[in-house]
Order: C-alpha cells, then sequence, then structure tokens
C-alpha cells in the first residue's frame, strides 16, 4: 500500500486530541469492549469494525475521546484482544502504548453461560482460566464450561 492511500484512508477518521486508542482487538470485539469500557460521559467514542489489517487480516479498533483507561481495564480488554495494543494520546501526541497481556486466571468479569453454575445461583466470584489466547477460549473454574470470544457476557 502506498504512503499516499494510507494517508487518505487515515484522515477520514478525525485524529484525538486527547483520549486512548485500542487498536488490534479481535474481529467483532469492539462493542463488547466498548461495553466493558463505558462511552466517554464528554468527548465521542470512535469503533472501527472488521478492519482490513496487515497483521491480523482483520481487526477492530476503538478510539475512546477525553478518556484514559486504568490498568486494570488494559488487562480486561485482552479477552476482546490477545494482540491489542492500548496507545495514550495528549496534545495529538502518542505519549504512552502498552501491549496488552492476557492473565492465566480472569476473576470477576464474566458470567458464566452454564444456567447450573453455582456463580448464577450464589453470591461466589467467578474465575475463569484461560485455555487459549487466540482465539481467546476460557474454562469456568466452578463448573468447567468453556466459552470462546464470542460467548463472553460481562458481569
Amino acid at each position: 500500500m502506498t504512503a499516499d492511500r494510507r494517508a487518505t484512508r487515515q484522515q477520514r477518521v478525525a485524529s484525538l486530541r486527547h483520549g486512548t486508542v485500542v487498536d488490534h482487538l479481535s474481529p467483532g470485539m469492539a462493542l463488547k469492549a466498548l461495553e466493558m469500557l463505558g462511552v466517554p460521559s464528554e468527548g465521542a467514542a470512535l469503533l472501527g469494525i472488521h478492519l482490513t489489517s496487515e497483521k491480523m487480516g482483520r481487526k477492530d479498533i476503538l478510539k475512546l475521546e477525553n478518556v484514559e483507561i486504568s490498568a486494570e481495564q488494559i488487562e480486561k480488554l485482552a479477552l476482546f484482544g490477545p494482540n491489542a495494543s492500548v496507545v495514550f494520546i495528549r496534545d495529538y501526541e502518542v505519549v504512552r502504548k502498552v501491549q496488552v497481556e492476557l492473565p492465566d486466571r480472569i476473576h470477576g468479569v464474566l458470567r458464566c453461560r452454564n444456567p447450573s453454575c453455582i456463580t448464577n445461583h450464589d453470591r461466589v466470584p467467578t474465575y475463569f482460566d484461560v485455555t487459549q489466547r487466540a482465539p481467546t477460549m476460557v474454562r469456568c473454574a466452578h463448573c468447567e464450561r468453556r466459552m470462546g470470544e464470542h460467548e463472553f457476557e460481562l458481569l
């Protein structure tokens, strides 16, 4: 792809003055990531879904104006893109870039899809062990139900 074509494509979306960009989310995961992060109360949220990516084939991207996400939120983002990166922007400049890392165990983020699981009946915290990283697959530590990333339901 030529530099002129890349520049033209990048001009379709305004640059962020202040905010956060979450790039390289798994295809179809930007909406779930936005649900987890929450829509900014001030500023815009921009989603790019199923965009072409040289690195991944297809990817999603999320731009959040006037938002700086926390380290805890970055860890949770790994559920929606184990290869994702988080870029912090101030005055149109990149000030920090973080590569997300999927932990071996996920605590208190997902709901188990098994209606018989104890976590859906008692006040028992949810724990999921990561069994596969790309695409992300997890297993409930209580009932051993397996779930893929398109089945994830946030608490």
